[in-house]
């Protein structure tokens, strides 16, 4: 099309339009610009806007367009055509963004500029510094921005507030689980791209299809401006064949301190109604953004109701006209507070590449254009990324790239003769504040390969496979989540997380040993606690039980350095029966377990008892295994825990599995400066499920040192 289009009608029409009402041009008439198409003859019929021309290499026809609307091919001819535009929306492909918004701010023209912005940073600081400098209202096209529903979370958390029903705000966390076809790539040269012919594209599933998600979270903390993102880490994938991300993670710390986690996917089972779990000290509640609908949680101990309401929105384009005629107070979706999002698309683009998913960890679903591939299980971690706080790579989903580990620990298989993998050690740093980061074994397997560890469950995502943790060390959690405090007589959550970070590691590969020496950091930094742990494994044959398996032995020795160390529990603060806090091992999912000792069985009866060992034997299913590995990273396993230490075991069944053996049951136990205290805990793993009288056998033959 090489001249615009137009008719007497549509000459005679604009004549007759009122002068009040600003005129606007559509730049980009098809794709999403159909939606603003029909938001404008909305506008139109209600009087509050003239729709003066389309910009469009593709005139989407009368039917589409309206039959009295101009039509140019180009910006270029609008601009030359001399009419003069109120209102310039564009909504081009992101990589025209920059250029088509700087020549429109040289019209004088208020902009209404589709997500994202611009596909760079730097452009968009160019940006916002020429639409400053010329005085003119820019207004991005984040539509679940205009929802009412973000006043209402705003005051939750209002000082002075009546009533606060779930407390202070501590996160936010945006989920979301898609769908797209291979037609949705192949609607255009550029979608699913980061760069194409050397021109910045940054389309994936964080920046485009489900960038609203991220917006809105980062609204709901306070993250407006490029200087309220503080730092971002990703964790990026794709199983479409594009370039771009489909499935990522993105962890953002902000300048207000509260900490926003996005984890989002088009390769879901089924397409969901995305949301965003704001979470606070007494309870969460869940925004589904594009049904503007609020759902508060109270938490169940508060006795308060769980509510629901659903909110009107404001039009985005309605917002920049009333702004502009001064009867709305602000645009709800600026520019300048589009500078968080802008943060975290430039980590994207200037950050590691996305990682391939293989299609051995994909379900290949539908074909041709409709082709979508489907990542198993995906819902769970996308669940257990945003409640944790952490990204697929420490969650250790079977096709993101390993987490962040010192090493592993692998026996030679007596029955086999083969060298197998049965622990990783892992170093805790990829996981969040608020779950007490610290080294932990990590993906134990007994020898026939059934797993019997998980680590961030759903749960209790402060639970980190095999390792040491104490709830009140000086007052400071090094168990994670929330504390509980005789005080307040119930958990609450307090900025009280230490952490454990390590000096050195020594491994003994020829035997599986490892040798750690260990600082606990309490939450003002200062060190309270040196620790050094060692860490055996064997195997052995046991041929009067017709059992195989490895023994574990587990010791760590916990020195107070320059002061008097008082270490709790809630137990010894007043929660009965809850004195966890020491040796712990948090176990994947068990169904049918059967929990005993020499003289009782059953949680109830075992938990809280001082016996030299305790049987746990159930079916044990892992989460995070690969299609291939389906069917074998499950089964029926035992774990028998031996120790001489005396303290009372800690066991949980019922409301998911896990042993522990507690050093500060009902009381505390101090250490004066330069004391120490020492345990140690054998762990005897098989195969199969076995009785008390086989526990029994294998106790006295293999319990204890000989």
């Amino acid at each position: 099309m090489n001249q615009h289009t137009t008719s007497d009608a549509g000459l005679e029409q604009r004549s007759k339009l009122s002068s009040t009402a600003p005129a606007v041009v559509l730049v980009g008439l098809n794709g999403f610009g159909r939606q603003h198409l029909t938001n404008i003859h909305r506008l139109v019929g209600e009087q509050k806007l003239q729709f003066l021309a389309g910009v469009d290499p593709k005139d989407p026809g009368v039917l589409v367009r309206g039959e009295d609307t101009e039509i140019f091919s180009t910006f270029e001819e609008f601009l030359e055509s001399g009419l003069k535009a109120e209102i310039i929306i564009i909504s081009t492909p992101i990589s025209t963004h920059a250029d088509l918004a700087m020549k429109a701010l040289q019209t004088g023209a208020n902009l209404y500029l589709e997500k994202p912005p611009t596909a760079t940073l730097e452009q968009y600081e160019i940006l916002l510094k020429a639409a400053q400098e010329a005085g003119v209202r820019v207004q991005v096209g984040f539509q679940a921005l205009g929802s009412l529903a973000l006043t209402a979370v705003d005051e939750l958390f209002s000082v002075g507030s009546p009533d606060l029903p779930i407390g202070e705000l501590r996160a936010v966390g945006a989920s979301g689980n898609w769908q797209r076809t291979t037609g949705y790539y192949n609607r255009s040269p550029w979608a699913g791209h980061r760069q194409l012919n050397g021109i910045e594209i940054a389309d994936g599933v964080v920046t485009n299809p489900l960038a609203h998600a991220v917006a809105s979270a980062l609204r709901i903390a306070g993250a407006r401006r490029a200087d309220d993102v503080v730092s971002i880490a990703t964790d990026l994938y794709h199983a479409h064949e594009i370039e771009a991300d489909d499935t990522s993670v993105v962890r953002i710390q902000t300048r207000t301190g509260i900490p926003v986690t996005a984890a989002l996917t088009v390769c879901a089972e089924e397409q969901q109604d995305p949301w965003i779990t704001i979470y606070g000290t007494e309870g969460s509640a869940v925004l589904y953004y594009t049904r503007d609908e609020l759902v508060i949680r109270p938490n169940p101990d508060s006795q308060l109701p769980e509510t629901s309401k659903k909110f009107n929105r404001v039009n985005l384009l309605e917002n920049l006209v009333e702004v502009r005629a001064g009867t709305a107070p602000r645009l709800l979706s600026s520019l300048e507070s589009s500078g968080a999002f802008m943060r975290v698309l430039e980590q994207i683009r200037t950050g590691t590449e996305p990682a391939s998913i293989g299609p051995e960890h994909v379900i290949a679903t539908g074909e041709g254009d409709e082709f979508h591939p489907v990542i198993p299980d995906i819902e769970e971690f996308i669940n257990r990324a945003v409640a944790a706080q952490s990204d697929f790579s420490s969650l250790a989903a079977p096709w993101a790239t390993r987490p962040d580990a010192s090493g592993k620990l692998s026996l030679n298989n007596p029955v086999t003769g083969q060298q197998q993998s049965i622990a990783r050690l892992r170093t805790g740093k990829d996981i969040s504040v608020t779950n007490s980061p610290r080294p932990f074994l990590d993906e134990l397997k007994t020898l026939g390969g059934v797993h019997i560890s998980d680590q961030q469950p759903l749960d209790h995502t402060w639970h980190l496979g095999v390792g040491v943790a104490l709830q009140d060390v000086n007052g400071n959690n090094f168990w994670g989540g929330r504390t509980y405090t005789r005080a307040d007589a119930r958990y609450v959550w307090r900025h009280d997380h230490g952490h454990i970070r390590t000096i050195s590691n020594s491994f003994d590969r020829n035997t599986a040993s490892l040798s750690s020496h260990l600082e606990w950091v309490g939450h003002d930094q200062q060190v309270l606690l040196e620790e050094h742990r060692t860490v055996d494994f064997h195997a052995f044959t046991h041929s009067a039980t017709q059992t195989h398996g490895w023994i574990m032995d587990f010791s760590f020795t916990l020195k107070a350095l320059n002061e008097t160390v008082s270490i709790g529990s809630p137990g010894s603060n007043g929660r009965r029966n809850g004195g966890y806090g020491g040796f712990f091992w948090r176990l994947p999912k068990a169904n049918g377990a059967e929990i005993f000792t020499e003289s009782n069985s059953g949680e109830e009866l075992v938990h809280g008892t001082r016996t030299p060992w305790l049987a746990f034997t159930a079916e044990f299913s892992a989460q995070s295994v690969s299609l291939e590995e389906r069917g074998t990273g499950h089964g029926e396993a035992t774990l028998l825990f031996c120790s001489d230490d005396n303290d009372p075991w800690f066991v949980r069944s019922s409301g998911y599995p896990g042993v522990g053996s507690a050093l500060a049951w009902d009381s505390p136990v101090v250490l004066n400066p330069g004391a120490s205290l020492t345990r140690q805990i054998r762990v005897v793993a098989i195969d199969g499920r076995c009785d008390k009288s086989t526990a029994s056998t294998l106790f006295h033959e293999f319990g204890r040192d000989h």
